[in-house]
């Protein structure tokens, strides 16, 4: 196939650029480098099936030639209020992403008969009532509050997409990512995974917020990539969540990186975001994707963190 993947220079774009490259598609990737990295697509430059646009998803945007899939993966995802590249601080580019962004890339769907995967996010579901989260909770969210510029630009583009679906019967996927980790990620992205890993490698204490009992779930990146082909591959046009079921509490997660580091610096502890609505549960229900896809992560967390390590301390000029 002939695939545009917007977002292409972020974090889970990057990975599957190279993952379908692997499959022998040819790839259009796109991107305005806001929040996507250069960096991450170095090693491609010089692919015979690869090229680029650099490009805002919220304008108009026009491929020649046709268009068999359309993935779109392009929108700031880092709830780190200090990240001048996350969605706090991007709150009208964010909500564009999401809005204008996904309305332009299922016009292009539409006009090619193309594919089209929407990336969407377990933010959707908010500080959720129901655990684990399964696709069909509707979710526990604050349309007003903070982080509602990326859980309700979400919300829209899944919305705009099962209606394109309905009413124009454009072939659409829609994939729910909860936390992923691996090399290409931001290391200022605010989540627990990144802050705890920089640390560790530093030998600074690990920042727990409250008493650590918010639980998440962590899916090494080529595990996700994986579930969002298949998904791309299959006939499925109902969200799927895609991420790990093994749920820990923030605390024995830092525990954890501490242990698989060899860092004896700790953890310290500091008041709960509490003004920010950080989820306090986080924990996909993964049977949609097994039944349908035949999908399960299948790297362990220790290993992900050991095949992730080298990328950090790359990015942190440690030996």
């Amino acid at each position: 196939m002939r695939i545009l993947i917007t977002g292409a220079a972020g974090f889970l774009g990057s990975h599957l650029c190279r993952r379908l490259l692997s499959e022998d598609h040819e790839i259009i990737g796109m991107d305005n480098f806001v929040t996507g990295k250069p960096d991450n697509l170095v090693e491609l430059s010089g692919h015979k099936n690869f090229s680029f646009y650099k490009h805002d998803v919220s304008n108009y945007i026009f491929v020649p030639g046709n268009i068999d899939g359309v993935l779109h993966f392009a929108s700031p995802a880092s709830p780190n209020p200090e990240s001048p590249t996350g969605y706090f601080n991007l709150p009208i580019q964010t909500m564009k992403a999401g809005a204008l962004g996904t309305h332009n890339t299922l016009g292009i769907a539409k006009d090619q008969h193309a594919k089209f995967l929407l990336a969407s996010t377990s933010e959707i579901y908010g500080d959720p009532q129901v655990h684990p989260q399964t696709e069909d909770y509707a979710g526990y969210v604050d349309p007003v509050g903070k982080r509602a510029v990326y859980d309700e630009a979400k919300r829209f583009a899944e919305s705009l997409t099962m209606a394109y679906y309905r009413t124009h019967e454009v072939d659409t996927r829609i994939v729910r990512i909860f936390n992923t980790y691996g090399p290409n990620m931001d290391l200022e992205d605010g989540r627990a995974l990144p802050n705890f890993l920089k640390q560790a490698l530093l030998g600074q204490p690990l920042t727990v917020y409250g008493e650590g009992n918010q639980t998440r779930s962590f899916c090494f990146v080529d595990d996700l990539i994986d579930g969002i082909v298949r998904l791309l591959y299959s006939d499925e046009h109902m969200p799927v969540n895609i991420g790990n079921p093994d749920e820990m509490t923030v605390l024995e997660f830092a525990e954890t990186i501490n242990r698989i580091v060899g860092s004896s610096a700790g953890v310290t502890f500091l008041p709960n975001q509490r003004s920010v609505r950080d989820p306090q549960k986080r924990q996909p229900d993964i049977t949609r994707a097994r039944t349908i896809l035949g999908w399960e992560p299948k790297i362990s967390l220790e290993e992900g963190i050991q095949k992730t390590i080298p990328y950090f301390k790359k990015k942190l000029n440690i030996e």
